[in-house]
């Protein structure tokens, strides 16, 4: 197969796009990355500086920037320009193209998704060639984010998720002695109101480069739009940016009101949970709260941020808040953090539309198009008090998937029609359920998944000084990847024991496997030869190191 040839790698020698050795270009940007966030803990900031015109000038940089925007869910949505990159050829060729001299990000290109509430959000959609600038800049840039970022920060962060900032909230908030009171605050627009000269004056990486992003403006109607203020959502970069921005509130909360494990703190009793803009306050009293959310919107206004007045309130832990698509509350003394009204409602909705959308459409259309949809936001929940609303929200569904499956056959008996869509399965009953034929001509049984068959599981939170760029907490990650991969395998022994064999690295790349990467199971001989599906000739890749050796047919 003929490749684009790009000039790359260290030893200076040409290479195809599936020719690159992605081992040694993990490793070599990791080793760089390491090296920044050293610096950074040693307050060295012209060697911060230097390291990073290094990793953004090398060719590995450039190389695992485009990986990245090539692989994400968005490598098929275009910029203004139209492009994607989704051949061998392009990603080589684009590559080359990551050169600072002469580069002009392009205008945004301007879209809007549904809120919760029913509102719009707007969204900059910047194209390829910008997205894998930002991304190639990102790498330089987040071993920096990480080392100066708040301990309880949770949002769009390397191995932290919301749930951890759940179970912040329960160490805060679940004793008897712990804060009674909770300030609930809302930045408004905090993407769309963070100064320009504010970011272009503290945030330590290429100020030109930066620069050009923030002033690229965007095109709505084919009408183009300056843009004065903000990072726009959608960039790869502006999340590491906003939070970057934020950092510091618990800095100054508990130079004031105390650092932990200090008399002071636990007297006021002040913590803050924080995911990206969305974050809570605790205190011992109101008015502690009152005086903290003072010191918060000066923090704020110094970088063109404001609390939103209707949505920020202080209100009691017996009256509860709502936080990331929960209810933390307690109930006569009682500490419990449950779905959300508004979430719940908000998945019903979704799941609803989906199948009145398939008045017409076949059995296992409606159950591939809801599992994602059921299954993923059980997943969501599954670490908080949920079980009474897995119950409900399977009843609901059962009872719309009656309704669709009675209104296709108006003039059939029921008992025709649930023999017709429901199944009988072990000792339970009406399992909505069919049989496919595949290409091969097996048969499979499709079913719909229920949320109440997630089991709930505890969940244990990141340590907030973790750093994944600093050599001593590696085995600290490794671990919990091995927790983590373990409940993404349930089920499925022979993956998980694949997993563990390889020592949780593709063989390929040497790099991690985890949910975030996706994976392919390899056949070392392939079906078509006689290869079986033994574990002997079985191996866990990563989706584009599966290409990568099929390309190269190597084994």
């Amino acid at each position: 197969m003929t490749t684009m040839q790009v000039v790359g790698a260290a030893s200076g020698c040409e290479v195809a796009w599936h020719s690159i050795d992605w081992a040694d270009a993990h490793q070599t940007v990791r080793r760089l990355q390491m090296r920044i966030a050293k610096a950074v803990r040693e307050g060295r900031w012209s060697r911060v500086k230097s390291l990073q015109w290094l990793l953004t000038h090398s060719f590995y940089g450039k190389a695992l920037a485009v990986k990245r925007v090539t692989e994400n869910q968005g490598k098929k949505t275009p910029g203004v320009d139209g492009q994607t990159w989704s051949t061998p050829e392009s990603k080589a060729e684009a590559v080359l193209s990551l050169k600072r001299k002469g580069y002009q990000p392009k205008p945004l290109s301007r879209v809007f998704i549904p809120k919760a509430n029913g509102k719009m959000r707007p969204l900059g959609i910047p194209t390829m060639k910008d997205r894998a600038m930002q991304a190639l800049h990102l790498l330089a840039l987040e071993p920096v984010s990480e080392s100066t970022a708040d301990p309880n920060s949770y949002g769009f962060r390397p191995e932290r998720a919301s749930r951890d900032a759940a179970l912040q909230c329960y160490m805060a908030l679940a004793k008897t002695r712990s804060a009674q009171w909770v300030l609930d605050a809302d930045i408004t627009g905090c993407f769309d109101n963070i100064s320009h000269d504010w970011l272009l004056a503290n945030i330590p990486m290429d100020k030109a480069m930066l620069r050009k992003w923030l002033k690229s403006g965007f095109v709505w109607n084919g009408q183009l739009f300056p843009t004065e203020a903000g990072t726009p959502q959608g960039g790869i970069i502006s999340p590491t940016l906003a939070n970057m921005t934020l950092d510091g509130i618990e800095r100054i909360l508990r130079e004031r009101f105390g650092a932990p494990e200090t008399r002071a703190a636990w007297k006021n009793k002040v913590h803050l949970i924080r995911y990206a803009d969305d974050f809570v306050v605790t205190g011992a009293t109101r008015e502690t709260l009152d005086e903290a959310k003072q010191m918060i919107v000066e923090f704020l206004a110094v970088r063109g941020l404001t609390l939103s007045p209707e949505k920020t309130k202080v209100v009691h832990i017996e009256e509860g808040f709502d936080f990331l698509g929960w209810n933390v509350r307690k109930y006569d003394g009682k500490f419990l953090i449950k779905p959300a009204k508004k979430n719940v409602q908000a998945f019903l909705r979704k799941v609803r539309g989906t199948i009145n959308e398939a008045k017409t459409a076949k059995q296992e259309t409606v159950i591939a198009k809801l599992n994602p949809v059921i299954r993923g936001w059980a997943n969501y929940h599954r670490n908080q008090v949920a079980t009474d609303t897995f119950n409900r929200v399977d009843s609901l569904i059962w009872r719309w998937l009656w309704r669709w499956s009675c209104r296709r056959h108006p003039n059939k008996r029921s008992d025709w029609i649930k023999d017709r869509y429901f199944i009988r399965e072990g000792l339970r009953d009406w399992v909505f359920s069919t049989t496919v034929v595949d290409e091969d001509g097996r048969e499979r049984k499709v079913t719909l998944a229920k949320a109440a068959d997630t089991s709930i599981k505890r969940y244990t939170k990141i340590k907030g000084e973790a750093h994944p760029y600093d050599p001593a907490w590696e085995r600290y990650f490794e671990d919990r990847l091995g927790l983590s991969m373990k409940d993404s395998f349930r089920g499925r022994g022979q993956l998980l024991h694949l997993w563990y064999a390889q020592e949780g690295a593709c063989p390929v790349c040497n790099e991690r496997i985890t949910k975030e990467t996706g994976w392919h199971v390899h056949h070392v001989l392939p079906r078509a030869q006689g290869g079986t599906d033994a574990m002997r000739n079985l191996v866990l890749l990563h989706p584009n190191c599966h290409r990568q050796v099929h390309s190269r047919g190597k084994k």
